[in-house]
């Protein structure tokens, strides 16, 4: 069930940066929410998708990917140095597992 606590919760941030990205940004920042905001609502819909096929392997990295590869966006966005891109593709290839697990997962359902 936490799983899907945190699924819940990463759309909530995902819409407040999305929000923030359209309406008090500027610069770089904008994409960088905006990116980030799309990426992370998707995979808490992924991750709760995921949970009702009871693939919770699939729904964890969802959840973590999308924390990490939104999160070093918002975070260079809030500031942070440039550097935190660097840390952006680990979430991205989580996801890109998170899908190709529930793809396995899937596979004799």
């Amino acid at each position: 069930m936490i799983v899907a606590i945190l699924a819940a919760l990463s759309g909530a941030i995902a819409v407040a940066a999305g929000a923030f990205g359209a309406h008090g940004a500027s610069g770089p920042a904008v994409d960088w929410l905006k990116t980030g905001s799309h990426y992370q609502l998707i995979h808490a819909v992924a991750a709760l998708v995921a949970l009702r096929f009871e693939a919770r392997g699939p729904a964890w990295l969802f959840v973590v990917g999308g924390a990490i590869f939104a999160g070093t966006l918002y975070l260079m966005a809030l500031g942070a140095p440039h550097w935190f891109g660097a840390i952006t593709p680990v979430g991205g290839a989580l996801l890109i597992g998170g899908w190709l697990w529930l793809a396995w997962s899937l596979r004799g359902a």
